[in-house]
């Protein structure tokens, strides 16, 4: 899923997207300790993924709240 994609998406989909990665990873890592992983870039991709998915995550929140700001 490239950036633009992650930007497309609402907040509490950002927030789910975040967790599912995180179980991927986690799924990896129980393959990589059973011998099942051969290609260790994995891990990379999917970190890579975590982080820009929590930056649009917190752009989002950042833009909501000064929203919420400027309304007031």
């Amino acid at each position: 899923m490239s950036i633009n994609d992650l930007r497309e998406l609402s907040i509490s989909e950002l927030e789910n997207k975040v967790s599912e990665l995180k179980k991927e990873l986690m799924q990896s890592r129980f393959s990589l300790a059973t011998s099942q992983v051969e290609d260790n870039s994995v891990f990379r991709k999917i970190k890579k993924q975590i982080a820009q998915a929590k930056t649009v995550l917190n752009q989002k929140k950042i833009e909501d709240m000064m929203k919420a700001d400027n309304n007031e």
